[in-house]
């Protein structure tokens, strides 16, 4: 063990509705998933910080495509899974690897989360997760790659994490979620405090990260598969299959059409 150091996490907004996870104390930052370096080059120029590391939990360009212009500013190890189309990374993270950033003190747990990407991974400290577009604010991200089964089970993975864990995924969708966690499961009262509350959020140019692993449970409908008035909603749109992975496939379906 060692001492954990004082440190910060902040969202950098990029691209569209993309947010960079910064680590940061007084001196020094990692950051997580740079889609593009110019937003993070203004964020350690106006806090004068310098640039320790970068992690990256999957090869789309849309969280590596600012890596390369950032390591030519700044020569730092990039931590990931190895993929073909992802050159960036120079330190290889596998499923039961750790990562040590010493700078800030932080001991991350790396477990393989495919069903997005084969390549996803995810970086888990006490109270603290990264999961790309594996796990959203109320939503999960598309089966791009692997199976439906491989994306449930990455996502049951997720929620046996202690409920008080802090999710810091990387994109503002958790309004667009929640319409479709609503037209889910209209009777569930924690969807609809939720949506109030992200309004407010919203409202204010506010952020509805991060959100918590008891807060998925409550209002994710993709952590939600075993509950009856998914299963009925479903079924009315002539759903057969009501085994969890039938609900959770039926439910991703339905999300990219809504």
């Amino acid at each position: 063990m060692f001492a954990r150091s004082i440190f910060e996490i902040t969202a950098i907004p990029a691209l569209k509705d993309n947010y960079i996870w910064a680590i940061h104390d007084d001196h020094r930052a990692a950051v997580i998933d740079p889609g593009e370096a110019a937003p993070v080059l203004a964020f350690l120029k106006a806090r004068g910080l310098q640039l320790d590391s970068i992690l990256c939990t999957h090869r789309h360009n849309d969280h590596i495509g600012g890596i390369a212009k950032l390591r030519e500013v700044y020569n730092v190890p990039v931590y990931g899974r190895r993929h073909p189309d992802n050159p960036h990374i120079t330190d290889d993270l596998r499923e039961g690897g750790q990562l040590k950033l010493d700078a800030f003190g932080i001991l991350f747990d790396i477990i393989e989360i495919p069903g997005h990407l084969d390549d996803h991974i995810a970086f888990i400290a006490p109270d603290t997760l990264f999961c790309g577009d594996v796990l959203f604010g109320a939503g999960c991200g598309r089966n791009f790659e692997g199976t439906p089964a491989q994306l449930h089970h990455s996502l049951q993975r997720l929620a046996l994490l202690p409920d008080t864990t802090r999710v810091y995924c990387a994109h503002e969708y958790t309004a667009a979620n929640l319409r479709f966690a609503l037209a889910c499961e209209p009777d569930n009262v924690a969807i609809q405090q939720r949506i109030a509350a992200t309004q407010q959020l919203r409202a204010t140019n506010q952020i509805t990260l991060p959100s918590s692993i008891a807060l998925e449970k409550a209002t994710n409908p993709f952590l939600r598969c075993t509950q009856a008035e998914i299963i009925r909603t479903l079924q009315q749109r002539g759903l057969t299959d009501t085994s969890e992975l039938g609900v959770f496939t039926a439910l991703r379906e339905w999300r990219n059409r809504f």
